[in-house]
């Protein structure tokens, strides 16, 4: 198997270890933009920002095509089994070893997940005790209301 996930940075691991929440959020495109713009604006001028780290969709579809039950099981059994590699996750969740490397791919790109390198094996780390999903209903959000029949 062919990897292009690329690995944190050891400063990155550590900082995200410090942190014991992931926040899961659906915003439109704008209103993300909005948050970072406003939170840039604050760090600049010395104020308080939120460091929480929180990962936002654009649409609940997104959401929950990326979070499926499956998703949250592996996630779950990396945290409490704390596999030493990709193959010992797979046997964990008794899935195949490619699904699973292909999801924790998926969830390295998007910050669920990193990678610690053991080697030749990489060890995946859910760094989080909790994860958050925070789901606003908001008719001013824009693109966030997708919905299919």
């Amino acid at each position: 198997m062919n990897d292009t996930t690329p690995s944190l940075h050891p400063m990155e691991c550590e900082q995200l270890r410090a942190e014991s929440t992931l926040v899961i959020t659906v915003k439109s495109s704008g209103k993300f933009h909005e948050d970072i713009s406003e939170g840039i604006k604050a760090f600049e001028q010395g104020d308080a920002v939120d460091s929480t780290p929180t990962l936002s969709f654009t649409n609940y579809n997104d959401l929950m095509e990326t979070l499926t039950p499956r998703v949250l099981d592996l996630i779950e059994a990396i945290r409490r089994e704390e596999p030493s590699s990709i193959n010992e996750a797979a046997r964990v969740v008794d899935r195949d070893v490619k699904n699973v490397h292909e999801e924790l791919s998926r969830l390295a790109q998007l910050g669920i997940v990193f990678f610690e390198k053991d080697g030749q094996s990489k060890r995946p780390v859910v760094w989080f005790d909790e994860l958050v999903i925070n789901l606003p209903f908001d008719p001013e959000a824009g693109d966030t209301a997708a919905a299919s029949p």
